[in-house]
């Protein structure tokens, strides 16, 4: 049986359509939650689309009385640092494995992936009895043992992005007096720039989700950040989801929007480091 080019094309809409729908409904369902009160949730009303009394008392409740607003303030100044301290780090370590010839080198990147695959339960107890030891427990030195989880990640995309550069531009850079510095600064860097975007915007969102080092080495909730402070919306017998619906909505926002503003030069970066020329 043969279709048509145009009930492919049909065919194909309603699939994507499906699959986005799938990926978009638990979201869309969280954010109708938290408009709805806590008799509706658990009552007759619980699968209506619209709430039939919407509030906005869980929003009110969170934003005043549970301190979200500390924690997402918290999360901004934890991922932030997280993301400038990784592509300082990574930038520079990637730009060495990419320039460099020495031997062991595919080992080493091998290495530095299969770091990245490590679970963090291995690492968490060494990091809390280190962090004891140094009296850096509750605090925003939390940053970095983030670092271990985005940072091989980070310098495996860079060394790709920085293959992708001419050698060429840096070898007349050279000829025409520019130092290793200058170089690195207004050519390869520039150039690089898709990677480097895309990378801090991976690493960021990384780390503004993070939940098992915070809740670990912060105990105190004046450090707890956003995910971890979302864990504590309950009481001694239930789990508040109308709060949790609502605060959830909320620290979305963030990373949502980062998402659609840049969402074409998070796809070029992706994309522009996969094509050998």
């Amino acid at each position: 049986m043969r279709f048509s080019k145009k009930k492919l094309l049909f065919m194909f809409a309603i699939v994507v359509s499906g699959y986005l729908f799938i990926m978009v409904f638990p979201f869309l369902w969280i954010f109708i939650t938290s408009f709805k009160t806590s008799g509706e949730i658990f009552g007759t009303g619980a699968f209506h689309v619209i709430p039939e009394d919407p509030t906005l008392k869980n929003y009110a409740i969170i934003l005043f009385e549970k301190g979200i607003l500390r924690a997402i303030v918290n999360s901004f100044v934890v991922a932030i640092s997280t993301t400038i301290y990784v592509i300082v780090v990574a930038s520079l370590c990637a730009y060495a494995i990419s320039r460099f010839h020495f031997k062991g080198k595919s080992i080493l990147l091998g290495l530095v992936l299969a770091v990245s695959m490590f679970p963090q339960m291995i690492i968490t107890g060494p990091v809390y009895n280190l962090f004891y030891d140094l009296g850096w427990l509750n605090s925003y030195f939390v940053i970095l043992p983030y670092s271990t989880i985005t940072l091989p990640m980070a310098v495996w995309i860079l060394v790709t992005h920085f293959n992708q550069i001419p050698l060429a531009l840096e070898e007349s850079a050279k000829i025409d007096g520019a130092t290793r510095i200058q170089t690195l600064t207004k050519i390869v860097f520039p150039l690089a720039a898709p990677g480097v975007f895309t990378t801090a915007i991976i690493t960021f969102i990384a780390a503004w989700n993070e939940f098992l080092l915070t809740i670990t080495l912060n105990t105190e909730s004046s450090f707890h950040t956003v995910p971890v402070a979302i864990s504590f919306l309950r009481d001694q017998f239930s789990i508040l989801w109308g709060e949790v619906a609502a605060a959830t909505t909320i620290v979305t926002i963030p990373t949502l929007i980062i998402v659609l503003i840049f969402q074409r030069q998070i796809v070029s970066g992706l994309t522009s480091g996969g094509v050998k020329e």
